[in-house]
């Protein structure tokens, strides 16, 4: 079954496909007062395909993807019926997310607007009913399965009936740790600064933003003169922010620096409190001493843990890794096959309850140095209630879930008039 949250996003999508497609518009199916088209199958079928790698040809995909679109015209209809609603501002904000979703996939609003054949403003007009539709689906099905839950009798009766066939438990690293990112030399600091400062009297002289935005940028906007999409109060790093709006449409900032370099910020057109900018960055290098300093650091706080310093501690005090300082470094379980080579080398060596030497690591587009602490590795074993009564809990919902929709879709079309004609 396709989920309406995916749906949300691949409904942007298949405009760029239905251009390439002939248009058919025969009745297909018929769902109370709703329609499907043969036109909206064969869109909805090569998405599918395109975002599980299948052959949109493959036996039997076009009846599974009917049968999904049957199923969300079902709860559409019975959201109507238990009088379900979505506010407008929900539906707006929705609209908005997935449409910045897009713009940052394809690079800019241009891009988009290129790819659909109508401005951003039509888009949405156009859309926001198909979203709120959506939005209808998700909101019946949330309520619906809000509640549902497994009692330890249901899993242990799930286990006994199914544990022939339940996948084995790879092996497990339960890990945490501390994470910093090299401050760059105040040299390479100035100097990166300097360079914007004269980029920024160029402009001021008469360049063109766009241009020198395309020649000097490292950000991904480059490529589109530094153009980045609608956003509003809130959406970005604080220092950025300020500079952002404190200026009139036409105005040029002074150089801003944030975690991520140094910007200049020029602003486009403001709609209260949404602002659409183009800017240029430069991001502060960072040397051999930067690292030298990180890892002299990290090597200090490793020696704090070996010689009894909870490691909790020390993440939520020294970490940079935002996402787990607060939870004391804690990385969760990790697979032997979700470690990435850099991550491999690290964990593989350590034996429970040690702490690895300062390591380069990858966080997203940024890079820093870290030290691993290897709480507990769990071998590869078969699923067994003693060490996975949790994980088997979690499979013995699913299937509780699964259960429990397709039986009330067939209570659905029983009640609410079904008419497939393909």
């Amino acid at each position: 079954m396709i989920r309406s949250t995916a749906l949300l996003l691949l409904l942007f999508c298949s405009v760029a496909l239905a251009q390439n497609t002939q248009v058919l518009d025969r009745i297909i199916a018929v769902v109370d007062k709703e329609i499907i088209t043969e036109s909206e199958l064969n869109d909805r079928v090569t998405l599918v395909a395109m975002q599980n790698k299948l052959d949109a040809k493959a036996p039997g995909l076009r009846s599974e993807v009917l049968d999904g679109m049957i199923t969300e015209k079902l709860v559409l209809a019975q959201a109507l019926i238990d009088s379900i609603e979505v506010t407008d501002d929900e539906v707006t904000r929705a609209l908005d997310q997935q449409v910045q979703n897009f713009v940052r996939q394809v690079g800019s609003e241009a891009r988009v607007e290129q790819m659909y054949g109508k401005p951003i403003s039509r888009i949405k007009r156009e859309y926001r009913d198909q979203i709120r539709q959506q939005l209808l689906v998700q909101k019946v099905r949330q309520q619906r399965e809000s509640g549902l839950q497994v009692t330890r009798r249901e899993t242990e009766e799930f286990f006994t009936a199914y544990k022939d066939s339940l996948p084995q438990v790879p092996e497990e690293f339960f890990l945490s740790h501390v994470f910093v990112i090299p401050s760059p030399d105040s040299a390479v600091d100035r100097a990166t600064r300097m360079k914007l400062k004269a980029i920024l009297d160029s402009i001021r002289a008469g360049g063109d933003f766009a241009d020198f935005a395309r020649r000097y940028s490292i950000d991904g906007t480059a490529a589109s003169g530094g153009e980045m999409p609608w956003a509003k109060r809130g959406e970005y790093v604080r220092e950025f922010e300020e500079a952002v709006f404190s200026l009139q449409p036409g105005q040029i900032s002074d150089v801003v620096k944030t975690q991520y370099g140094y910007h200049i910020v020029r602003l486009e057109e403001r709609r209260g409190e949404s602002v659409r900018v183009r800017h240029i960055l430069l991001r502060i290098e960072r040397g051999p001493e930067s690292d030298s300093t990180a890892v002299r650091f990290l090597s200090l706080l490793r020696d704090s843990a070996l010689h009894g310093k909870p490691f909790a501690d020390l993440a939520r005090s020294h970490s940079e890794d935002e996402e787990t300082k607060a939870i004391g470094g804690d990385l969760g379980a990790v697979t032997a096959d979700q470690l990435v080579p850099e991550f491999s080398a690290v964990v593989l060596p350590l034996n429970d309850g040690e702490i690895s030497p300062p390591a380069r690591a990858s966080i997203g587009s940024s890079y820093g140095w870290h030290i691993v602490w290897l709480r507990k590795r769990v071998a590869a074993h078969a699923m067994n209630l003693e060490q996975d009564f949790e994980r088997v809990s979690q499979v013995a919902l699913y299937m509780k879930r699964n259960r429990l929709n397709t039986e009330w879709v067939e209570e659905m079309k029983r009640t609410i008039y079904v008419d497939v004609r393909l």
